[in-house]
């Protein structure tokens, strides 16, 4: 079975934000088990060794490191603060953000596929800090991954914490696996996406996300 990395959600400890009348702050924190950089660079060594490629020259001899440390910073996303604020105002039209960057890595083959994000949701009684939907596609994004999963988590989670009345996720993305080896399929990207709650039952709804994300 395969284990993937677990999200820890808790109260930031002493974060002055979090005792603003209505405003809550949660740390999120990516935990990874046993990391051990040491062990890393030894088996990149035996790998790139096992492919006939020499570590003993003066520009390959760093290289087991620099693989090690290149991908424990994959695999590890930054730690963030989840502020949410009440929707006072009563704002029901669609928050979005649009272009978000995205760096992760495929699981099948353990090499990088880049894009962007289109993220937005109805707000309910909550509305979220604007970067932290940025935060979070960070988050899901830094493990080994495939695009599809990636989608969902980041849908299913907003959802989870802000309880909105919809939430729309759009993912573009080039994966070096498809290509730079097998078919070669230089330019070509994938598009995936997760719709729920009103975004995805009601069609003026998901055709307004989709227009402003640009899909349409």
């Amino acid at each position: 079975m395969t284990q993937h990395p677990r999200t820890t959600l808790h109260l930031a400890p002493g974060d002055p934000e979090a005792a603003i009348p209505g405003q809550a702050a949660l740390r999120v924190v990516h935990e990874t088990d046993g990391l051990d950089l040491a062990a890393a660079e030894r088996a990149a060594e035996q790998f790139l060794q096992a492919l006939g490629i020499s570590t003993e020259t003066e520009s390959l001899r760093g290289t087991p490191g620099r693989m090690a440390r290149a991908y424990a910073e994959l695999f590890s996303p930054r730690p963030f603060d989840l502020t949410t604020f009440p929707n006072d105002e009563g704002y029901d039209e669609l928050v979005l953000a649009r272009n978000i960057p995205v760096r992760s890595v495929c699981e099948h083959h353990l090499l990088p596929f880049v894009g962007t994000a289109h993220v937005g949701y109805l707000p309910g009684r909550r509305i979220l800090g604007l970067s932290k939907l940025a935060r979070v596609v960070e988050h899901f994004a830094c493990r080994p991954q495939v695009q599809e999963r990636l989608t969902k988590q980041v849908a299913d989670w907003l959802q989870t914490q802000l309880e909105p009345k919809g939430v729309g996720v759009v993912i573009e993305a080039e994966h070096s696996c498809m290509t730079l080896r097998g078919v070669q399929a230089t330019g070509s990207s994938t598009l995936t996406s997760t719709l729920l709650g009103t975004l995805r039952n009601d069609a003026r709804s998901r055709s307004e996300f989709l227009a402003l994300a640009g899909l349409t």
